[in-house]
């Protein structure tokens, strides 16, 4: 099973996914953690663009938006490997992050055609001021008037495609105990 986490920066998806983990590997699954942007060569270049004053700039976004398509397509067969060894395989971001902080929807999906869709997506949904008080600002996306536009389209994604919402403000406790409510189902689990 493939299980993505994806949020707003600041909505404390690597925390999450670090405790998902760690609670499916004590209750007995084999579990691959992954996350978006990769630690590949094109990863850790999308990692430094992405500090970049210019980083929101329409071309600057569109040069993005291949690398994270590419950095995404040497993940998948990862996944895939993952996936026949009856691993469960949990992401932090998805191509779904490219749909919400990048324009031009109908091209980010085209450019990300080869890629995985996740079993499930949970979306992590936090206010702005909260998220940015969390972020460590030095990614240029890391803006209140950017991050509520992003935030947005996350929700009518949620929509659209069955993401499962989750209220990131609540105690990290609390936002735990409800993604555990959500996954438990779908692998046969009762909490």
């Amino acid at each position: 099973m493939y299980i993505c986490l994806e949020g707003i920066d600041g909505s404390g998806k690597s925390t999450q996914l670090e405790r998902l983990g760690k609670w499916l590997e004590d209750c007995g699954f084999s579990v691959t953690l992954i996350r978006e942007p990769t630690d590949s060569p094109v990863g850790l270049l999308i990692r430094k663009m992405l500090q970049s004053p210019s980083a929101q700039d329409e071309g600057f976004q569109r040069t993005l938006a291949l690398l994270f398509a590419a950095d995404r397509t040497l993940l998948m067969d990862t996944i895939r490997k993952e996936e026949e060894m009856n691993r469960i395989v949990l992401s932090d971001r998805s191509f779904y992050s490219s749909l919400a902080y990048q324009n031009g929807e109908d091209w980010i999906a085209q450019i990300n055609q080869h890629a995985l869709e996740p079993d499930l997506v949970i979306l992590l949904d936090l206010e702005i001021e909260t998220a940015l008080t969390r972020c460590e600002g030095t990614d240029s996306f890391e803006e209140a008037n950017f991050l509520e536009s992003v935030r947005q389209r996350y929700l009518k994604l949620a929509q659209q495609h069955g993401f499962m919402v989750v209220n990131a403000s609540n105690w990290m406790n609390k936002v735990h105990d409800d993604i555990k409510r959500i996954v438990a189902p779908k692998l046969g689990m009762c909490i």
